[in-house]
């Protein structure tokens, strides 16, 4: 409905919090905490109870344990139709963070995405990302990782550096779709290295695969070519190798060297026998051009093209902006081990939810504002799609992906 100014959204007989918590199917949560033993801890705050504290505390940006329990305490009646939850004591929802396995958190995350997916196949194999990407006609992978700070004199379990403590959140982006295919969520201690072959594990043949250099072991990057699978990376500072055969002789555009070239360190020579592409290329960071080094085990495409993928790596960092910033993932509800990755696996939950709902609504704004929408409209007994597609105090289609300029915060990791 139309007024002058404004659209009103259509009325429904459910608030919005309850729409959204109605995409997690009724039967999920208690089969989880059946198989993963959370049933077990539960006496009077059942694990759908706790599920939705935790969903409102990632949706409101609370910023404690009071600041959850007393607004949901408010809110008892209208909380009472999501399923018959209950409101929290402060002591039951640090107890439920600390005791119940986190492992419930994740596989609720992935048994909702692969709900969603059934429900709409074109929203988990969409093709979201850039434009560039589509003309390969593949999956492409990003992998990258996120540090996440946390209070060093409380949390001795995620001690990262002498004064700081630190959670670690490794992730495989799908690029079309612009959702996790795979996570790791763990202290920050080990380099993102170790990780790689976890992360990459489900990759497919013909797939693509970009990282950092972080990333960078010879010996999983031969095995990914084994399961032919190509990737794209950085070169280290200290890369040795020999050059077998020059694509091009001098600059050509932005382009400064493409060579095939076999790698002639013993240890990496070992662990990487075959030719590898070297690219040499000058790229714009922070609005001055940089020389950067590339690697890759594709022999084929032009080397353009293997800049211009690498650049589509930057859409990792959009991506950890939404969860850090936007969902405001930094005010723990806990100290502990369990407590923590309760709330980033909730965070990433919810970070569906809400993509899922923009899928549904067509919505074009940024995330940020679609979070902000319906953060302020939670128990309104609004039509959540109606609200989406009605809204907008600007006109014009926006881009729902911002650009990798705009996400770039060294502070991020």
């Amino acid at each position: 409905m139309k007024t002058k100014n404004k659209v009103v959204p259509a009325p429904s007989k459910l608030n919005l919090l309850r729409q959204i918590c109605n995409f997690i199917p009724e039967f999920l949560v208690p089969r989880l905490a059946r198989e993963t033993g959370a049933q077990k801890k539960v006496r009077t705050f059942s694990a759908w109870s706790h599920v939705v504290a935790l969903l409102y505390a990632q949706l409101t940006h609370s910023i404690g344990l009071n600041d959850v329990c007393d607004a949901l305490a408010l809110h008892s009646g209208p909380l009472s139709s999501l399923r018959g939850a209950t409101p929290p004591s402060r002591n039951n929802l640090s107890h439920a963070n600390q005791v119940r396995p986190a492992q419930m958190a994740e596989k609720l995350f992935w048994a909702v995405f692969e709900h969603l997916g059934q429900l709409s196949p074109r929203f988990v194999g969409g093709r979201a990302g850039k434009r560039f990407a589509r003309k390969f006609h593949r999956t492409v992978h990003l992998v990258d990782s996120t540090t996440i700070p946390l209070i060093a004199s409380c949390l001795d379990w995620a001690k990262h550096r002498r004064r700081k403590a630190a959670a670690k959140c490794h992730l495989r982006l799908d690029l079309q779709s612009f959702l996790p295919r795979f996570a790791i969520v763990d202290t920050a201690r080990h380099n993102d290295n170790r990780r790689a072959r976890e992360l990459c594990a489900g990759i497919e043949a013909g797939e693509i695969a970009i990282f950092d250099k972080a990333y960078v072991d010879f010996e999983h990057l031969a095995d990914l070519s084994r399961r032919e699978v190509f990737w794209v990376t950085r070169a280290k500072d200290n890369l040795g190798y020999r050059v077998v055969r020059r694509y091009q002789h001098g600059a050509v555009g932005k382009i400064l060297r493409d060579d095939l070239i076999r790698l002639t360190t013993p240890a990496s020579h070992r662990d990487y026998p075959e030719l590898l592409r070297r690219i040499v290329a000058l790229v714009e960071v922070d609005g001055q051009e940089v020389t950067m080094e590339f690697l890759s085990n594709n022999l084929e495409w032009s080397a353009t093209s293997i800049v211009e993928l690498y650049r589509c790596r930057w859409q990792i960092e959009v991506f950890f902006k939404q969860i850090k910033q936007t969902l405001q993932l930094a005010d723990f509800l806990g100290t502990s081990a369990n407590a923590v990755r309760w709330q980033v696996w909730t965070a990433l939950l919810v970070y569906l939810l809400l993509r899922y709902l923009a899928f549904l609504s067509s919505w074009g704004h940024s995330f940020s504002r679609l979070f902000t929408v319906l953060r302020a409209a939670l128990w309104k007994k609004w039509d959540g799609l109606s609200l989406l597609r009605g809204y907008g105090t600007a006109g014009g289609h926006f881009r729902y992906l911002a650009r990798p300029e705009q996400a770039y915060l060294p502070t991020l990791g």
